[in-house]
């Protein structure tokens, strides 16, 4: 610093007195020169202090010039997107879409200020139901913090899901019927055919034997019939859960010693692994118990006519730290196209099935607020995960 301070100063005297060389010099060409040597010496000390100063500053880029064509392109896609984007600032909330926009005018909600306050205080992600002017609405509510310039901000998205929702209920609805008119027909079609037959016989002299094997049929198709209602009726009111801690590693230890022995006794293997000793989940230990038996007795019965038949259980924590049970077989697996129809009341891929199994697994599961979905192994065979 001391010697940068020298070489500043001998470079002022050196110009200074070039100046004054040049002043007293007039047409003297001496005197011109003595200026000029002067000049190229204060010039000389001061370059390495220039160079310094230069290296020490950092190259600063001009701002990019703003493609106004790109930023309005942007905004129409935006303004376009099929949900209703807000960004918020404190208690003031501006419309990033035209569906924000057209919710918050006239035949929007029926409460600006309701949807206002939403917006303002909701502090977590989730459902939402708002009263619009057709009626109540589903709407998934997304919430992102962010911060512009030093301040707090947050981008609020909300997603339609009233017509997705009511596709899949009348979907669900219409394959339910047609399962359960077929059921049903499949006992009617019989019985009425049967009633026929005895009134013909009941006129007939010393037809009494047909005509009690007659009725006798009539009753057994009946009693499917009534059967069959009951299956129903006990699929669609299955008890709330009771949660509470399930210890996995027992759980797992009474599923095995239940199910191993028939599974050997075909030529078979099982294998049932725990990731970590003290695993627990939050739900209902009987519940939880008897969906995973109907998955293994579904394996089983995918694995009737495999060679070797395997079963996997497998618990794990996944990502996000949500806990997964897999049950996996290495049967033929679920014909393709059929993967979201197994799930329906009453429906089997399989001849002679009930159809109930996977059901009441899914009935089971959600009521413990899980899910469960149907996912094919590269290995082959069938995989259902249980995730909570």
């Amino acid at each position: 610093m001391g010697s940068e301070r020298t070489r500043l100063l001998a470079a002022a005297l050196l110009l200074a007195g070039a100046g004054a060389l040049a002043t007293a010099a007039g047409a003297s060409a001496r005197g011109w020169t003595g200026a000029a040597v002067s000049a190229a010496l204060g010039l000389a000390v001061a370059w390495p202090l220039g160079r310094r100063r230069a290296a020490a500053m950092p190259f600063v880029e001009p701002p990019a010039a703003v493609d106004q064509r790109q930023l309005a392109l942007l905004q129409a896609q935006l303004e376009s997107l099929p949900v209703a984007a807000w960004r918020v600032e404190g208690d003031v909330s501006r419309a990033l879409t035209s569906r924000a926009r057209r919710l918050a005018a006239p035949g929007g909600v029926r409460d600006a200020e309701a949807l206002h306050a939403l917006l303002r205080d909701a502090g977590h992600a989730g459902p939402v139901v708002l009263e619009t002017e057709r009626g109540s609405e589903r709407w998934q509510l997304r919430r992102q913090a962010l911060a512009l310039d030093g301040r707090a901000q947050a981008l609020l998205v909300l997603v339609p899901l009233e017509n997705e929702l009511e596709s899949e209920s009348l979907l669900a609805w219409r394959q339910l019927v047609q399962v359960l008119t077929h059921e049903i027909m499949n006992s009617l079609t019989p019985i009425r055919s049967l009633s026929q037959a005895a009134q013909s016989l009941a006129d007939e002299p010393g037809a009494e034997g047909e005509l009690r094997q007659a009725l006798d049929a009539i009753a057994r198709r009946a009693a499917s019939l009534a059967a069959f209602v009951g299956t129903y009726r006990r699929v669609s009111q299955w008890p709330a859960p009771t949660m509470a801690p399930v210890d996995v590693q027992a759980l797992f230890a009474r599923l095995e010693q239940a199910v191993a022995p028939a599974w050997r006794a075909r030529g078979g293997a099982v294998a049932f692994e725990v990731d970590s000793p003290g695993l627990r989940l939050q739900a209902d230990d009987g519940q939880l118990e008897q969906a995973l038996l109907a998955l293994v007795a579904n394996a089983a019965q995918a694995t009737v006519d495999t060679p070797s038949p395997r079963l996997w259980l497998q618990a794990r924590q996944g990502r996000g730290g949500r806990f997964q049970i897999t049950v996996r077989d290495n049967g033929p697996g679920v014909p393709a196209g059929l993967e979201r129809q197994i799930f329906l009341p009453f429906f089997s891929a399989r001849e002679g099935g009930q159809g109930i199994g996977l059901t009441v697994v899914r009935q089971l599961v959600n009521g413990m607020g899980g899910r469960v979905r149907h996912v094919r192994p590269i290995e082959g065979g069938a995989a259902f995960v249980l995730s909570f």
